[in-house]
């Protein structure tokens, strides 16, 4: 699929200039810098928190005050 991308002169000389280095073509870098992107938001994928397990001799229900949370998670 073709496309215009409106990059600032400034960019596009260094963007040019990079890929003359690298022996590359600006498309080249152009695509690998769009390859990088969808793959940081593929590789992401969202974890559950994981919450501190605090054991009750009553499951369902825990008496528990901040001071003891402090204690039993020990926060810095």
């Amino acid at each position: 699929m073709r496309t215009t991308v409106d990059i600032p002169d400034p960019k596009y000389r260094l963007l040019k200039s990079r890929a003359a280095a690298q022996g590359k073509t600006v498309k080249e870098l152009v695509m690998r810098g769009v390859d990088v992107i969808l793959a940081e938001e593929t590789a992401a994928p969202r974890r559950r928190p994981r919450f501190p397990l605090i054991h009750s001799k009553q499951p369902g229900k825990l008496n528990i005050d901040n001071e003891r949370i402090y204690d039993i998670i020990g926060f810095p």
